[in-house]
């Protein structure tokens, strides 16, 4: 339960950083200064979390637009967007983080803070991303 309240926390910074157009630097100074950290450990789960998606930004946009060619990323809601982001940094860039396990609180955090079609949503195409581009790669090494 730790990690997804820092998923959460990610997800809420993102979401900071794209609706206001600021740094995720910014985003964390807000969310310190108007929210109260009780549990340091897992902010700093997501902050981590954020700040990755914030570097790897390009390359998992990409991702996400190969995968939702008819939903360019400029159409998807910032919630849906930023859980995919989110995921898809978790799965290519932690290892220590199974993609299963990636996929499954995604959609945990699509069924809270989403639409009603935002977990099918997300759970499409984050197993076609995970079947290509993961699973794929697993079983040609």
């Amino acid at each position: 339960m730790k990690r997804r309240k820092g998923r959460e926390i990610a997800l809420q910074l993102l979401y900071q950083k794209e609706a206001a157009q600021i740094s995720i630097n910014e985003a964390i100074d807000n969310y310190k200064k108007y929210f109260n950290v009780k549990n340091p450990e897992i902010f700093k789960f997501g902050e981590e979390l954020a700040i990755g998606v914030a570097e790897k930004i390009d390359f998992i946009d990409n991702i996400i637009k190969k995968y939702t060619p008819s939903w360019p990323l400029e159409r998807q809601n910032l919630t849906d967007k930023n859980i995919l982001r989110l995921a898809i940094y978790e799965m290519f860039f932690r290892p220590d983080i199974p993609e299963v396990v990636s996929i499954n609180e995604a959609i945990e955090l699509a069924k809270l803070y989403g639409t009603d079609d935002s977990p099918a949503f997300i759970n499409g195409v984050l197993d076609s991303i995970y079947k290509k581009e993961i699973k794929g790669k697993i079983t040609q090494s």
